[in-house]
């Protein structure tokens, strides 16, 4: 077999909505920029309602999206992940360590005169990823159980140092550096909320329809048929999720294009060295493609949802540091879908799996 066979082989299963996914996701940021643009207060009665500081809709876009990959996982594997020390450790370092001290270079290197959108990009920097990483993920074809662990151990991180991070990388590292200095006032209840919300309500609808369904039908029927058909939801969320999104942010996006991209420089350079390198370790430490491609997505990928409800509870809806939260997604979801084909191709730069290896099951999309 060709070493392109594999991409292939998962590119002819995926249905329509997946393999034009990029094409929906464009028009759905143009949808939402348009209506945000065309509707006058759209985006004040979406934000009339937030849960965990969130716009409802975006919330239920999340809980939707991110569902049926966790129902996906088979969480009787996980204990083969959390054994892979090479493969925690190298995520704890990326996404603590590497991730928000790139970004903090970045942003002061590239905004040094805009203070506000640089703070709203260290906070985007300090906001690890929880949810959108499973999509990507999962059409990557990298390692579920992987992410599943991975997206856990960066949730209790998050709820633990993303406080002290943000006022290291905002008061006490500037100062020592000469550096203009910004407080940021988050509470780790605050933080803790919002994973509770995001990671918490749909890991655990996942695990229980896993367990309900493989005990009452087996875990034949609960992969060829209930798989198949909760699937197509996650991207049903993805798209919606986007669409209220961009609606939220659509006048100050399309009011103010040259600050959008001067926001977007830094965040396309920090996409691009965060995955390329992590890709890198993840072989250089012997990670098999589907590990690597699970670590390079979990650590650039950036949990922008935190990150816009810090900006907006601590700055305000209107602010520089929210516009700078919310131009996030708008450069991540197009960039991390060319990565998603960047990582299928880079399945020829790995050693194929040998015969003793457990198999890594490829997604299943309906």
């Amino acid at each position: 077999m060709s070493a392109g066979a594999p991409e292939k082989g998962v590119a002819g299963r995926l249905s329509f909505l997946d393999r034009f996914l990029a094409v929906w996701i464009l028009a759905a940021m143009a949808v939402g920029l348009g209506l945000g643009r065309l509707i006058p207060g759209l985006g004040d009665a979406l934000a009339t309602v937030t849960v965990g500081g969130v716009s409802l809709p975006i919330a239920l876009g999340l809980l939707v999206m991110m569902y049926p990959v966790l129902a996906k996982v088979r969480y009787d594997r996980l204990d083969t992940v959390t054994r892979d020390r090479r493969l925690l450790l190298s995520s704890l370092l990326l996404n603590w360590i590497v991730g928000p001290a790139l970004m903090f270079a970045l942003a002061w290197l590239f905004l040094p005169d805009l203070p506000a959108y640089r703070t709203g990009l260290i906070i985007v920097g300090l906001a690890r990823c929880i949810a959108m990483v499973i999509i990507w993920n999962d059409l990557a074809c990298g390692h579920r159980e992987a992410a599943a662990v991975l997206v856990a151990l960066n949730s209790v991180f998050q709820v633990i140092a993303f406080g002290l991070l943000g006022w290291f990388y905002l008061s006490v590292l500037p100062g020592w550096l000469g550096l203009e200095q910004t407080a940021l006032d988050v509470s780790v209840w605050e933080i803790a909320r919002s994973v509770l919300i995001f990671l918490g309500i749909p890991l655990a609808a996942g695990f229980l329809t896993r367990r309900i369904g493989e005990r009452t039908k087996g875990r034949t029927w609960y992969e060829a048929r209930l798989i198949p058909r909760i699937g197509p939801f996650a991207l049903y969320g993805l798209l919606f999720t986007i669409v209220v999104l961009f609606a939220l942010q659509g006048d100050a996006i399309t009011s103010q294009p040259l600050d959008v991209v001067r926001i977007a420089l830094p965040l396309l350079v920090y996409f691009a060295l965060m995955w390329a390198g992590s890709m890198l370790l993840g072989r250089s430490v012997g990670l098999g493609h589907a590990k690597a491609t699970t670590l390079a997505f979990t650590a650039a990928g950036n949990n922008f949802e935190l990150a816009i409800a810090v900006a907006i509870a601590t700055f305000g809806a209107s602010s520089g540091q929210a516009l700078a939260g919310v131009v996030g997604p708008l450069i991540e979801v197009p960039v991390l879908i060319g990565l998603v084909h960047v990582a299928l191709y880079a399945r020829r730069w790995f050693p194929a799996p040998t015969a003793a290896a457990t198999p890594q099951e490829e997604p299943t999309h309906a």
